[in-house]
């Protein structure tokens, strides 16, 4: 069975679309983070969940 470590990131109203891409862009590339849920709020706060796989290395002796 996979399972997921998550990291939620929350962004301000006023933060840019540009802005945003390379924040989640650089968890991307640096973190092996992989985009799992966009949620966008009525005021404009944007919450992102990311995830990325945990694993576990077993002892072979």
């Amino acid at each position: 069975m996979i399972q997921y470590e998550y990291r939620v990131l929350t962004f301000p109203r006023d933060a840019t679309r540009a802005e945003v891409r390379q924040e989640l862009t650089d968890h991307a590339e640096y973190g092996h983070w992989e985009l799992a849920r966009t949620r966008l709020y009525i005021g404009g706060k944007r919450r992102v969940w990311l995830r990325r796989k945990i694993i576990r290395v077993q002892r072979t002796a």
